[in-house]
């Protein structure tokens, strides 16, 4: 990996009696695309909002260029771009309007700030529609515009907090675009997403959160290797055989075999040839089979693997 441009150090966030957060550690690479990925309530928002000194850590350290967050929160919120889930717009104002005024926000004046929100107009696809009054905008667009004001101060490193929540599949695509576009010009993002095919897209390594922790952490290529050729998830009757585990972790290519509340977790190496030999043994055992899942391997099926749990629940 290529120099950190933020450590993050044991970071934890309690609410009163609530930890939302309960020591998270990363680091993040100069020019990487880097993803938060977990379920809604994970703890992504808050460990963007400890980043980006929007909330105080209860404990922990952030460093940026070398820089601690706590000690230089100035001159490292100006070296960020913010992104947040909640639309920062005046809806009565145009998108062009928006900016101006966001970019004033930053220092920017004149020729200079013109010219930003121009590049900015240009960069989400809108400068046909930049004076037209944000209100008539999808929502959609009302997301590019504000990607957009996030990009006006040229910032090293950017924060997409769940970016493509409730657009339209074509603004989507123009979000994926735009953030392939600015990596590609080095800008190192950091993304949040509860959808794992955004993950495997756009990220060159993704942090899996869940409850407050990183429970797994690496390439989306790594994470998904891990689990091998897949997982069968297969419901039977209460009255299967006691030894009926034991038996399927003898089928070729079954890795493991977990038994739960009459379900059967069976990790596989090779997923054609360990289900139809799963099928096989439970028919010769008379097994009554109640339900089949077949998890192929993807990051969705990493996490279910992972925590038992579903990234959309």
């Amino acid at each position: 990996m290529s120099e950190p441009i933020l450590i993050a150090q044991d970071l934890r966030k309690s609410f009163g009696d609530r930890e939302a957060v309960k020591g998270i550690s990363l680091q993040v690479a100069r020019g990487e695309v880097f993803g938060l990925l977990g379920p809604n309530g994970a703890g992504k928002t808050t460990t963007i909002s400890m980043l980006t000194a929007l909330l105080e850590p209860s404990s922990g350290k952030i460093m940026v260029n070398g820089l601690d967050l706590k000690a230089h929160t100035n001159q490292v919120k100006a070296q960020m771009g913010l992104v947040p889930q909640e639309m920062a717009l005046y809806t009565t104002l145009s998108a062009r309007q928006n900016l101006m005024f966001f970019g004033r926000i930053y220092g920017l004046r004149g020729k200079e700030l013109r010219q930003r929100v121009d590049e900015a107009l240009r960069m989400i696809g809108l400068i046909e529609r930049a004076d037209d009054p944000v209100s008539a905008y999808s929502g959609g667009m009302k997301r590019r515009v504000n990607i957009a004001a996030g990009l006006l101060h040229k910032p090293q490193i950017l924060f997409l907090d769940e970016p493509t929540v409730g657009v339209d599949p074509q603004s989507r695509n123009a979000i994926f675009e735009n953030v392939e576009a600015l990596n590609r010009a080095g800008m190192t993002v950091i993304y949040t997403t509860h959808y794992m095919e955004e993950a495997q897209r756009l990220c060159h390594r993704v942090a899996i959160v869940d409850e407050g922790r990183i429970i797994a952490l690496d390439t989306p290529a790594a994470l998904i290797r891990s689990l091998g050729g897949g997982v069968v998830m297969l419901g039977v009757a209460d009255a299967a055989p006691e030894n009926l585990t034991e038996r399927l972790s003898q089928v070729p290519s079954v890795k493991s075999v977990t038994r739960s509340d009459g379900l059967l977790k069976i990790e596989t190496q090779r997923l054609q040839e360990a289900l139809m030999g799963a099928l096989d043994l439970t028919n010769q055992l008379d097994v009554r089979i109640t339900s089949l899942e077949i998890l192929e391997p993807n990051l969705e099926s990493v996490f279910l693997h992972l925590t038992g749990k579903k990234l959309r629940q």
